[in-house]
């Protein structure tokens, strides 16, 4: 049987053209191999899945290539590339400063880094989850950081920035790294899927890029998930009912009850919602982002604050245009409070009902 390897794995950029939004940091490191102006230390620093040990692999492999391309990125084909896309490079040492955090870790790197690299200009020391050293071992880290062998270069990366200690920060070239937009996470799991063979709605990727949280990483991740649960055809049914996610047809239909004082039949919805095995929380709390999405939906300049597909977003242009604006304010208002007030409740269900039957009245007081 031929072994799986994970789409994160699979589609992992290996240059720097192919890095998703982070146009910012990858043009900067490019700019500064062609000038030759190279920091002996880099600090990546940024959430979970957004490429930051990527492009500190691409940044170290294209340093010591020996033949760039004309765009400053590594050829593929000398022998320090096909070196590092082998995993035998003995220029690139990484660490994993989780399980690595002890003074004596360090001290063997210290120890480490004396030796020059056998092919290329630069031995290369990534340091994942940097956050994760001891007061003591960052002690022991500071003097080569600050001064390292001319062939040494150090490149940290981690999640938790506020807990690197100033004097290891003052040494760093400091790299901020974004969350990834819904849009550029969407569009790159349509180019997966086109390569695996794998016909998936507009709708579905802009689910699976909305539940990853900026996180490429895990929208991968989500996507193989899926393909395991529904085969080569993804609809927007199998993503919410896998991913537990409540349809956004709810909520449209919430909000014409509301428009017509109906409080049944929002309370019916609702019921409807929790028999779907909904928590009452999660419920509030998607109706509060469903009257913000309206209230951006009634501009034509906000309308592109809406991290929705195509089809799902003339539905919300449709309703807002059909909605009062002073409706709309007080709505959120009501649901946000809710929510706010959700845990401390003693009967969470009566909770949300009042909520929706106050929000049904709205339009009933200005009439």
């Amino acid at each position: 049987m031929e072994n799986f390897i994970v789409s994160a794995r699979k589609y992992r950029p290996d240059s720097f053209r192919m890095v998703v939004a982070q146009d910012a940091i990858t043009s900067t490191l490019k700019n500064a191999i062609r000038t030759r102006q190279l920091a002996h230390s880099y600090l990546f620093c940024g959430p979970r899945g957004v490429g930051k040990t990527t492009c500190a692999r691409i940044f170290a492999k294209t340093i010591n290539c020996s033949n760039l391309t004309p765009e400053n990125e590594a050829c593929g084909v000398c022998e320090s590339c096909t070196a590092f896309m082998a995993n035998r490079s003995y220029n690139i040492h990484e660490l994993d400063a989780a399980s690595n955090n002890s003074v004596e870790d360090i001290r063997s790197l210290i120890d480490q880094v004396r030796i020059p690299p056998q092919i290329g200009h630069y031995s290369v020391y990534i340091i994942d989850e940097v956050h994760m050293l001891s007061a003591q071992a960052f002690n022991a880290f500071l003097k080569t950081l600050e001064e390292p062998p001319r062939h040494a270069l150090f490149i940290l990366a981690t999640t938790e920035k506020h807990k690197i200690i100033p004097t290891i920060l003052s040494r760093c070239q400091i790299f901020d790294f974004n969350r990834i937009r819904v849009e550029d996470i969407a569009g790159h799991l349509e180019y997966v899927a086109k390569e695996e063979g794998v016909a998936i709605e507009s709708a579905a990727l802009n689910i699976i890029a909305q539940k990853a949280d900026g996180a490429m990483r895990d929208a991968l991740s989500i996507f193989d998930q899926l393909v395991s649960f529904s085969g080569r055809e993804i609809t927007y049914q199998d993503v919410i009912s896998h991913l537990n996610v409540l349809d956004y047809d709810y909520y449209f239909r919430l909000v014409d009850a509301f428009l017509k004082n109906e409080v049944t039949g929002a309370l019916l919805i609702f019921n409807e919602v929790l028999n779907k095995g909904f928590e009452g929380q999660h419920f509030i709390s998607g109706l509060s982002r469903h009257f913000r999405d309206l209230m951006v939906s009634r501009d034509p300049v906000t309308v592109q604050l809406l991290e929705v597909s195509g089809e799902i977003r003339e539905r919300y242009k449709a309703q807002a245009a059909a909605t009062p604006h002073d409706f709309l304010l007080e709505a959120l208002r009501i649901s946000s409070e809710c929510d706010y007030q959700y845990k401390g409740s003693q009967n969470k269900r009566l909770s949300v009902e009042l909520a929706l039957a106050r929000i049904s009245q709205l339009t009933l007081k200005k009439k």
